[in-house]
């Protein structure tokens, strides 16, 4: 799967939102400081140098970030646990549990309906139709999924499923959107990912990246 890019730069992958203001002070304290430019909010690049020559960070979507590492485009990355074991990507390698970006992937339904969960055969929406379809087919359900990237809490009140699988922090969108969560699936985090064979063939480098991250963490008392 994985082709890695002919360039002698070593390119961290980070994601776009809350993430990133939480992963950055991480990054920092590992010594790598992006170019100002990065914290411009009228930028348009994407790719950007930092502090440390031969290190460079690209912003993407965070459902992106694996895809980017685990076919070469970057050689590290920072994706959820999430993300991780949706795409299930084999040249993908999750060595350190940055500890931010903590959550849960659970399974919702309206409330005063929890029953549904119960029968064979269901209608789910979600951003995860792998994870989740694993989830259901471990208990004998067969889910049918209907992929939404947002508002997945809109699904069942519209009448569109049974249930959904989603992410939350408090529950309290859940809440709010009349819904009661009836098992968990995943508790999520963010971690540091790397290329499978950039880690073998650039192992001197990353490795020295990995243990700087690493270190970083454990300084801040984020990590598991």
């Amino acid at each position: 799967m994985s082709r890695l890019l002919p360039n002698d730069s070593v390119v961290i992958a980070l994601p776009a939102g809350r993430i990133l203001t939480e992963v950055l002070p991480i990054l920092a304290r590992a010594g790598i400081h992006p170019e100002p430019e990065f914290s411009n909010p009228a930028a348009r690049q994407l790719r950007f140098a930092t502090g440390e020559a031969g290190i460079e960070i690209v912003r993407a979507r965070s459902f992106d970030v694996a895809t980017l590492v685990a076919y070469g485009g970057a050689a590290l990355g920072v994706a959820g646990s999430d993300v991780i074991q949706e795409f299930d990507y084999p040249e993908l390698y999750a060595p350190v549990d940055l500890g931010i970006g903590r959550c849960r992937l659970v399974v919702a339904a309206k409330r005063g309906q929890a029953e549904a969960a119960n029968v064979s055969h269901l209608r789910v929406a979600t951003k995860y139709p792998s994870l989740t379809s694993r989830h259901f087919a471990r208990k004998g359900v067969q889910a049918e999924c209907i992929k939404l990237n947002g508002s997945i809490e809109l699904a069942p009140l519209l009448g569109l499923c049974d249930l959904i699988v989603d992410l939350t922090q408090s529950g309290r969108t859940l809440v709010a959107n009349g819904l009661v969560e009836t098992e968990e699936i995943l508790r999520c985090s963010s971690r540091l990912v790397a290329n499978r064979t950039a880690l073998k063939t650039r192992a001197d480098v990353l490795g020295r990246i990995v243990a700087r991250i690493e270190a970083a963490v454990a300084e801040t008392g984020h990590g598991a």
